[in-house]
């Protein structure tokens, strides 16, 4: 029994090193290509005018650059199914239907918006019901395969039965992760390190509740999200865009349902919560009482008028991130 555990172990191993190492090195060869494409066709994102100088001075930076870490992710997981590596289940396949689905909202968003000239892509009602179709089309799949409808937090021993209700709560969770994420993304390397961070732990948890697939998916993500950080981190050579963030959040959601951890992913996503939870404070109080809480949301610009440089933020953000990490870790396993 010692052995065959030892054995199982290490086979898990190996896969989510070669899963890193493919994501990897595949982000890196297609960021290589696709940089110097976007600046060709002039592909740049458009920096608002409320923002400092030093985001002024970022004005043209080739935007959708979560292509980079999306198309390996993709390729990645069809290479491992392929190569018999991985098996092609239910739960795989809704996550990766998820991630891409969101991913092509948020591609519609950057294109409309870099064509236009300015920061409107989608409208705020486009883009809202794009984000609730596609969470519907995963809830309706989920009753399909699954149709589990309870609300789980097993190392609490709870179990609630919702019924219908469950299917609102996925529509709201997934909504909320895909926009958190999207408002994160507003510091070279910000969102997408603290992505790798929660997608590490939710692979862990993953194989935990053995669901190894969903682990193995994580993983690759988490190598291609390394390689996209390769461009991504201060100074930022590509921004991800509304391509890359909707299809982070939406996916971190569907993950944490899958592996019916959702509770968990208000700890390991807590920085993601506080930033939306910023703007809507901040519009909230300042509609009511015409003053500002913070002298700028999300939170992180804060941080940054306050005088802190960019990339002490993001570390900073990234530490309390691995903190909120280790201790979803701990919450989902061990309590």
């Amino acid at each position: 029994m010692f052995f065959e555990r030892g054995a199982l172990y290490m086979l898990l191993l190996t896969k989510s090193i070669l899963s890193l190492m493919i994501g990897f090195i595949a982000a890196v060869i297609v960021g290589l290509i696709l940089i110097p494409f976007l600046k060709r066709i002039n592909f740049g994102q458009r920096i608002s005018e409320y923002v400092g100088e030093s985001h002024r001075k970022k004005e043209g930076t080739p935007t959708m650059g979560g292509i980079i870490f999306i198309i390996p992710t993709v390729l990645g997981i069809a290479y491992l199914v392929m190569s018999g590596k991985v098996e092609m289940t239910y739960n795989l396949g809704i996550v990766l239907l998820v991630f891409v689905l969101y991913a092509i909202l948020g591609f519609l968003d950057d294109f409309l918006s870099i064509k236009r000239g300015k920061n409107e892509g989608l409208t705020v009602s486009q883009k809202f019901i794009g984000q609730i179709i596609i969470a519907l089309l995963f809830f309706a799949i989920y009753m399909k395969f699954n149709g589990d409808t309870s609300f789980v937090v097993t190392t609490l021993g709870i179990n609630i039965e919702l019924g219908w209700l469950y299917g609102i709560f996925i529509l709201l969770f997934m909504v909320w992760f895909s926009n958190a994420v999207n408002l994160t993304d507003g510091l070279d390397g910000l969102s997408g390190g603290l992505s790798a961070i929660a997608f590490v732990s939710y692979a862990l948890i993953a194989f935990f509740v053995g669901k190894e697939d969903i682990g193995i998916f994580c993983f690759l993500l988490v190598g291609a999200l390394a390689g996209f950080l390769m461009f991504n981190s201060y100074p930022a050579r590509v921004f991800m865009g509304d391509t890359g963030s909707l299809a982070l959040g939406a996916t971190l959601a569907a993950v944490a349902i899958l592996t019916r951890r959702e509770i968990t992913l208000f700890v390991v996503g807590l920085v993601f919560c506080v930033e939306a939870f910023s703007v809507m404070l901040q519009v909230f109080w300042y509609k009511t009482k015409h003053k500002r809480i913070f002298l700028m949301t999300p939170i992180h610009h804060h941080f940054e008028k306050l005088g802190y440089e960019e990339p002490d933020i993001v570390k900073g953000f990234w530490l309390v991130g691995i903190i909120c990490s280790v201790l979803g870790i701990f919450f989902a396993v061990w309590i």
